[in-house]
């Protein structure tokens, strides 16, 4: 039976950027994605925002990866040619009830370390934003843009170049703890035509998104459970795009379960408005009861009066791998723990917003886990 230094499963923004930091330290080190292309799932399916660090609680790996991955992600993104754009962000109180909320989400952005947060009033917002209405907004300049799916393209290509065996079609069906290692079984190939192979990895690293809690459960470990959150968006193409020229976001929901229903101006010009968060009864229900046009409509006005139903036209829709179960208050933080009974397995679970931006980060600490474990 063949044994590999290390193999990672999962092949979103978390496993490929754990495999760019792990290449070339050993010589077998493996990467497999159930689906047939990389980043099909969470990694490709968001905003694309490279993410400040204001949001989250002083001392979370949330609030920690987010403001260490900004700098890695723009860094990665010049050196290997992946469209992005430092635009900066507004987060607008809607009214004089809202200024309180901002005022504390400034005060957790600068605890967090996060450089250059101003307050505007509303003449500095129609100077940047002309159709968005609002009594103040904070500007957050570290925040951006980039192209989700080649940066994950990317951390997979400079991955393989040094080394890293990419493996897709392949599917984790069983793990089994074998002393210093981890046996695990493989189906490889098109549904209904895969073949079944086993491998033994001295080290395990479980990336597997919104299956996560799925494949640690295959090592007895049920700690976690993930709960699908749909995130859908809606569109504004034309001309009327001009309605917003950068990123525009709402406070944040008070329930944390989303930033809210912002504005963000893609790379291509078009605007995405979204995403919803609606809890589904499936990891595979992106489609199924989608909101309609006027929901948007309704939610995006606060923010921009002007918009109408026929600026808009339906997106795509993402899903999150939430650790809080419906009617839970409070976020929830990363996941990135070495499991206790098979100490060999690393779990990275609940990697949801800001996991594209943390990435690097976290596959840094990933990386000092692996030493750990090969040492």
């Amino acid at each position: 039976m063949d044994q590999v230094d290390v193999l990672i499963v999962g092949g979103g923004v978390a496993g490929c950027a754990v495999a760019h930091a792990l290449a070339g330290r050993w010589q077998d080190i493996f990467l497999v994605e159930e689906l047939p292309k990389l980043g099909m799932a969470t990694s490709s399916r968001n905003s694309g925002v490279i993410h400040s660090g204001i949001y989250y609680p002083k001392g979370s790996l949330k609030a920690r990866h987010c403001l260490e991955g900004n700098r890695l992600t723009y860094e990665f993104c010049a050196a290997h040619k992946v469209p992005y754009r430092r635009t900066g962000k507004l987060v607008v109180a809607a009214d004089v009830h809202e200024e309180e909320g901002l005022a504390a989400l400034k005060a957790r952005g600068e605890a967090n370390g996060v450089q250059g947060i101003r307050v505007l009033g509303p003449r500095e917002i129609r100077a940047r934003e002309p159709h968005v209405v609002g009594s103040a907004a904070l500007e957050i300049p570290s925040t951006g843009v980039c192209s989700a799916e080649e940066l994950v393209r990317a951390y997979a290509r400079v991955a393989m170049e040094r080394g890293v065996h990419i493996l897709p079609r392949a599917r984790v069906s069983a793990l089994e703890p074998q002393g210093n290692a981890v046996r695990v079984t493989l189906e490889v190939g098109e549904p209904g035509e895969a073949e079944r192979e086993t491998i033994e990895t001295r080290c395990l690293i479980n990336a597997a998104g919104l299956y996560a809690d799925e494949v640690a459960a295959m090592l007895g470990n049920t700690s976690w459970k993930i709960y699908p959150v749909r995130g859908e968006y809606c569109e504004i193409r034309g001309s009327r795009a001009s309605l917003v020229n950068g990123l525009v976001y709402p406070l944040p929901h008070a329930d944390v379960l989303s930033l809210g229903v912002h504005f963000t101006k893609t790379l291509w010009g078009t605007v995405l408005v979204g995403p919803s968060a609606t809890y589904v009864d499936g990891k595979n229900n992106y489609e199924r009861d989608r909101l309609s046009i006027a929901d948007f409509a309704a939610s995006a006005k606060t923010l921009l009066p002007e918009i109408t139903e026929g600026d808009l036209q339906l997106g795509y829709s993402g899903l999150r791998p939430k650790l809080v179960p419906p009617g839970a208050k409070g976020p929830a933080d990363f996941v990135i723990e070495r499991d206790k009974q098979t100490p060999q397995a690393i779990h990275l679970v609940g990697i949801e917003s800001p996991g594209l931006t943390a990435a690097p980060s976290i596959a840094r600490q990933v990386a000092a886990m692996v030493l750990e474990t090969l040492a």
